[in-house]
This record gives C-alpha cells, structure tokens and sequence, in this order.
C-alpha cells in the first residue's frame, strides 16, 4: 500500500520531467444510503484549464467503513467513463481526452433497498497526466 501511495504522490513529478503536465484535484465524498442508485462526486477540475490530452489518470478514494459487496466505481470524463477497481489505481482510458474536461467519480451499489451500513465516501483525488 505504501509502494502505491508513493507512486501516486510521485506521477506529477514523473509526467514534468518526461516534458508533460498533470493537474491535481479532490474533493469530499458522498453517502449513499440504497441500493440500486447511482451518485455522483463534484466535479474534479484543473485550476486553470490545461492545454493538451489526457494520458494517464491517477484515482484515489477513502472509504469509511467496510465496501459494500458488489460496489461499482466509475470514473467518468463529458465524453467517456470506465470502471475502476481498488480504492488505488491508475488508466489510461482518457487517453486523447482534452485534459481541460472534468472528472467525477460515480458511485453504485446493485439491487434494491436501504444500504447498511450506508456508503460513506471520505474523499476522492486524481492526478490527470497530459501532453
């Protein structure tokens, strides 16, 4: 867990010495109380719109509490989304996306009914690497 918490704190640098750019974004989690809806982060954003393409996404979550069995995560740019596993991780899936567009998480437990205990999103971040 270490090794990817340093690695994930370590992509911008790596993306600025290879000639590229990357900005960084989070926000608060969410709470999702039942099933079979989906919720959505607030948008993640560059400070100022960057000009370029995505090349490597980097996401982090926290969760409070246990994972609920059969979560869904997506991560979601206007024009794509692509599931994401592991409260870790990075993709290239936005490769070629403007790197100026936002992203969101969006969050989904199947089925029907209340969520015990609820899903509770501490946060999220990604780092968007672009060229």
């Amino acid at each position: 867990m270490r090794k990817l918490t340093a690695l994930f704190l370590l992509l911008p640098l790596l993306a600025h010495a290879a000639g590229e750019g990357a900005w960084q974004a989070s926000s608060k989690g969410i709470t999702l109380s039942n099933r079979g809806q989906a919720i959505s982060s607030m948008p993640l954003s560059p400070g100022q719109p960057p000009d370029g393409l995505m090349t490597v996404v980097a996401w982090r979550y926290e969760l409070v509490g246990p994972t609920p069995a059969g979560l869904l995560v997506r991560l979601c740019s206007q024009s794509r989304c692509v599931a994401i596993e592991g409260q870790t991780g990075t993709t290239r899936a936005f490769t070629n996306v403007p790197a100026s567009e936002p992203l969101r998480f969006i969050w989904e437990v199947p089925g029907g009914g209340k969520l015990y205990p609820r899903l509770q999103v501490l946060s999220n971040q990604v780092i968007v690497n672009y060229r």
